[in-house]
């Protein structure tokens, strides 16, 4: 699959589970909503105290599923590299991030406050590879 079909889909469908190796190397998976930004990079708002982000400090591969709203039907996998935006500087990528996932929010005050109240992070993964690659 290329990039660019993986991508189109990722900005249409947002419910996903992303796959981040724990410690003893064995699967963490986590489901999460997630989109694409600009530049093609999967975008998933987490709290900073969350599993996958100390997973992701330690070995910042991660596989992402996306599945549309019905689950069956088609899907994406995107394996990628992961970076983490942290507080303060992640704010407005995650004003972002909300828009792309949920448009417009009635009180962005609000949400800027929650985002900080709940130690929100933006992960980052910059895609490598894109599938399935054959069905059936």
């Amino acid at each position: 699959m290329e990039f660019d079909q993986a991508r189109r889909f990722l900005s249409e469908h947002n419910r996903a589970v992303l796959h981040t190796y724990r410690g003893d190397g064995s699967p963490q998976l986590s489901p999460v909503l997630v989109t694409v930004d600009d530049e093609g990079d999967v975008l998933i708002s987490t709290r900073e105290t969350s599993m996958k982000v100390t997973n992701l400090e330690r070995d910042p591969r991660a596989s992402i599923c996306a599945f549309t709203d019905g689950f069956f039907g088609p899907w994406v996998r995107v394996d990628g590299s992961a970076s983490i935006e942290r507080l303060p500087g992640a704010l407005e990528s995650l004003v972002d991030y909300y828009r792309r996932v949920a448009g417009e929010h009635d009180d962005w005050a609000a949400y800027r406050q929650a985002m900080q109240e709940e130690r929100r992070v933006l992960v980052r993964v910059t895609p490598q590879a894109a599938g399935p690659d054959a069905s059936g």
